[in-house]
């Protein structure tokens, strides 16, 4: 597979880095800020199970880690599987949260833009809630 365009998506973030990688890295917190996993995640074992507009899909998680590393794969019911790289960065007495967003092949300009603008209001809502 040739190498796919990306788009880093980041966000600043007024809170310790580590508050914000312990929050954002449970997924049973993901629906408050994650809005394509709104529907929740249910455990499956090591896995966890999300149900959404692509019907059920597997979410994989790196186990948690000193480096503020939140990577995901997504496996859809075909098979496809999409690697998400999410990070939590410190910046000072915050944090950059970013995420890199890969066009998957046949995926239109507007979808991708679309994609783009989905995990922007994910970032602002975690943004939101850490900086409460």
């Amino acid at each position: 597979m040739p190498t796919m365009p990306a788009k880093i998506i980041h966000r600043s973030i007024e809170r310790d880095w580590r508050d914000v990688y312990e929050f954002a890295g449970k997924p049973e917190n993901m629906p408050l800020w994650a809005s394509g996993l709104a529907s929740g995640l249910d455990p499956d074992g090591a896995d966890w199970i999300a149900h959404g507009a692509l019907g059920s899909v597997k979410v994989s998680f790196v186990p948690p880690n000193e480096f503020g590393v939140i990577d995901h794969t997504v496996t859809i019911a075909s098979g496809l599987r999409v690697y998400n790289a999410l990070r939590i960065v410190p910046n000072g007495d915050g944090c950059e949260v970013m995420f890199t967003l890969l066009r998957l092949p046949g995926m239109t300009d507007a979808q991708f833009l679309a994609d783009a603008a989905h995990v922007e209001k994910d970032l602002a809502m975690l943004k939101a809630l850490m900086e409460r």
